[in-house]
Order: C-alpha cells, then sequence, then structure tokens
C-alpha cells in the first residue's frame, strides 16, 4: 500500500541527496481495502483518512482533532480554497506566475529551434558547396552542379 523512494547517486547508492526529501507513493484503492485502520497509532493511516475523498467527514473531522500537522494543512487549504478577496488575488497571482513561466519557456524553445533549423540549413549549404566544388573539380558543368545542389550560379561560379 505504502512506498517510500529516496534520491540516491547512482554511483554510490550510500550516498542519499538529502535526508529531507522523499517521494512516497500511496495505493489508495488497498488503502481502502484495508479492514484495521488505526488512527490512534498510525499518523499515516490518519493522513490517508484525510486525503482520501471518501472518508466520512466526521472522521476527517476527528483525525484532524488528534493531529495537530493535519489542522494546520487543512486550516492552510481552507484558507487558499475560500472565497475572500485575498484568496482570489493570492490564485490570480499563481496564474500570473504561471502565464509568465509557459510565455518564457515558449520563447526560450522557439529560439532553441530557430538556432536548430538556422544551424541546420547553414550545415546543409555547406554539404551542398563542398559537393558541387568536388562537382566542378571533376569537370561537370555549372548547370548540373546547379540542378543537383540547388545553390545559385552565382555561388558556383566563385568556387
Amino acid at each position: 500500500m505504502h512506498t517510500c523512494f529516496h534520491l540516491r547517486e547512482d554511483t554510490d547508492s550510500s550516498l542519499v541527496f538529502s535526508s529531507a526529501l522523499e517521494i512516497h507513493c500511496i495505493n489508495m484503492v488497498k488503502w481502502r481495502r484495508l479492514k484495521e485502520k488505526d488512527i490512534e497509532n498510525d499518523p499515516l493511516h490518519r493522513w490517508l483518512v484525510n486525503l482520501d475523498r471518501n472518508s466520512p467527514p466526521e472522521l476527517v473531522e476527528e483525525v484532524a482533532k488528534m493531529d495537530s500537522a493535519i489542522m494546520a494543512a487543512n486550516e492552510k487549504m481552507n484558507a487558499v480554497i475560500s472565497d475572500d478577496p485575498e484568496s482570489e488575488f493570492y490564485w490570480k497571482r499563481v496564474m500570473a506566475r504561471m502565464d509568465e513561466r509557459g510565455r518564457l519557456e515558449y520563447a526560450r524553445d522557439e529560439g532553441r529551434n530557430e538556432g536548430r533549423n538556422e544551424g541546420f540549413a547553414e550545415g546543409i549549404e555547406q554539404s551542398a558547396i563542398k559537393i558541387a566544388g568536388k562537382l566542378k573539380k571533376a569537370g561537370d558543368s555549372i548547370e548540373k552542379i546547379q540542378a543537383v545542389t540547388g545553390l545559385s550560379l552565382e555561388v558556383i561560379g566563385k568556387l
């Protein structure tokens, strides 16, 4: 039902990135099927009752009273989802930051793509010039070289 992962160094698994960083995965289907839930002694069980959308509201209220961290988390969540003007301002600010981040990422990606495309086109032109030079040395006509490489007569003439 519950697995916990830590970030470790690839070549030395004894080296943990941070003891404060853990990734917990919970199988909520298995949790819901669990017959014996120990909310009295197991903080994880209290948190799962709190997070499970299928938990009865009375039970959620009971575990919040038992655990100050759950109570604090619920208070913060209620403040975030409330309809007061501060909450609305908070969410507008969050959305504005996300929009700005999205615009910057888009612009960065477009710039990278543009640079790749320009570099790609330059590479193709350089290859065509090399081929044209070899064809010219081999004695092929300028018209044939132009047909094969797509280069202008002016560029081929300078080779």
